[in-house]
């Protein structure tokens, strides 16, 4: 989701005064909810850290690996995912500031002659729009085709992206309404770094990571970030990391607690910065994106004005990362997990304590033969089938098209996946046998006949 040597004066950042003596502290229900997580086996480890006018603490649990890896802490790698849109941002607004670009350019002006960037009559997108998630571009390119589906960016190269602007017609005006869009944010990192003459990491060295003095974040791993990377995990398997070209601006950065909330302090105006006016302009509102939530320049704002917080998360093929503040208490939050499950509820607990932590669920053990029950198809949609089979003393649950994956019974009848946040309630009928199962995703119940 990588590499330029930089000359770049990492300045310091000045230390100022505790806001309050103890500063603010990780809840005692966020290190139990990260504990059960860990050992239940949803996360393989998981750092948490928080920052105010005090400074930064953490808490950490569990490794960088299964086997053989090493206790996790604010120093650990992770990939960062989607994160990195705010980084894009950003450099954006440092280049805003400096002249150098106009918040209103065309992103065309950045791109060569022979690239026709869609447009719909004279409206054109501009950096703001793709900041800002308003461009009318889709979330992915349609030509995003990977030879390696386990690496799904690393061969969206320039040639692809430039095949895709210049045959793509917009289904409705730039600016007209919020679509989260992966290739919008690529798109504006990729102009941003043609317009210096750099690379996207060569953009970021000189106008994020050199200011603000981040050692542990960088597109390209260095032998000691890498010796430092937590792997990343897809339930009980381990997974490659994403290498992104074109879209590097949308996901291509590693990071750290320590880093990331390094950055949150710059953020939030607790030290001064070069970057101070650039940070400002990243998080005034652009818009609405959905009923309950507005959006700035890459930052998602939510609540109201008295009682806001800023946030982005991320994800990759085997991490998830969450950052967030709240400008007016001066707090922020860094969540880090080197799992696909989201680790989303525990930055905004921190955040706001009234936005409930995830139920973690533990696994039981059902009695000999029960397992058997549950082996057959069943029947989701017209060419989408859920195959349940017996691998031992272990169901697996494998969907048409995709691999299978364990599951894990929580009680009779229910279980769980730690690959994904999703739940298989089976049904049975009067006689006992199962007929029929009930698939808890994304907020939706979805029933499937047993079809053998």
């Amino acid at each position: 989701m990588r590499t330029l040597v930089v000359s770049a004066v990492l300045l310091s950042l000045c230390a100022v005064s505790p806001v309050r003596a103890q500063g603010i502290r990780i809840p005692d229900e966020v290190r139990a909810s990260a504990r059960a997580r860990v050992d239940q086996g949803l996360s393989v480890g998981i750092v948490v850290g928080v920052v105010d006018g005090a400074g930064a603490r953490y808490f950490a649990v569990g490794s960088t690996a299964r086997s053989g890896g090493q206790p996790v802490n604010q120093h650990t790698v992770y990939e960062i995912g989607s994160v990195t849109k705010v980084f894009t941002a950003l450099a954006l607004a440092d280049m805003v500031a400096k002249g150098e670009v106009g918040l209103d350019d065309p992103v065309q002006r950045y791109l060569p002659d022979s690239v026709r960037v869609p447009k719909r009559d004279s409206l054109e997108i501009t950096l703001r729009l793709l900041a800002a998630q308003r461009s009318g571009l889709p979330r992915l390119p349609s030509n995003l085709l990977p030879a390696d589906p386990t690496n799904p960016y690393a061969d969206y190269d320039a040639g692809r992206l430039y095949a895709f602007l210049n045959g793509y017609t917009l289904p409705r005006d730039p600016g007209a309404s919020y679509e989260y869009s992966n290739l919008g944010v690529g798109l504006l990192g990729f102009a941003l770094a043609r317009r210096a003459g750099t690379s996207y990491e060569g953009l970021l060295l000189q106008r994020v990571i050199g200011p603000l003095g981040l050692a542990s974040t960088r597109v390209a791993l260095t032998p000691d970030l890498r010796a430092r990377l937590a792997r990343g995990h897809q339930g009980e398997r381990e997974v490659g990391n994403w290498d992104l070209d074109a879209l590097a601006g949308a996901g291509a950065l590693r990071s750290t607690a320590a880093d990331l909330t390094r950055f949150l302090s710059a953020a939030m105006g607790l030290v001064p910065t070069t970057l101070d006016s650039a940070f400002r302009l990243t998080q005034v509102i652009q818009g609405d994106a959905g009923p309950t939530m507005r959006i700035a320049l890459a930052w998602h704002v939510m609540g109201p004005d008295t009682a806001a917080v800023s946030w982005h998360n991320g994800g990759t093929g085997g991490y998830h990362s969450f950052i967030g503040f709240d400008p007016r208490r001066k707090i922020g939050v860094v969540v880090l997990s080197n799992s696909t499950q989201s680790i989303d509820d525990i930055g905004f607990h921190v955040l706001s304590p009234s936005f409930p932590l995830t139920a973690v669920r533990t696994a039981v053990v059902l009695p000999a033969g029960t397992l058997d029950d549950y082996v057959g198809e069943y029947q989701l949609a017209a060419d989408f089938v859920l195959s349940i089979r017996r691998a031992g003393d272990t169901l697996l649950a494998q969907a048409t098209g995709q691999g299978a994956n364990p599951i894990y019974p929580s009680a009779r009848d229910e279980f769980f996946l730690r690959v994904a946040e999703a739940q298989i309630s089976f049904v049975r009928d009067s006689t006992g046998k199962v007929t029929s199962l009930v698939l808890h995703q994304g907020g939706r119940d979805l029933p499937a006949p047993r079809r053998r």
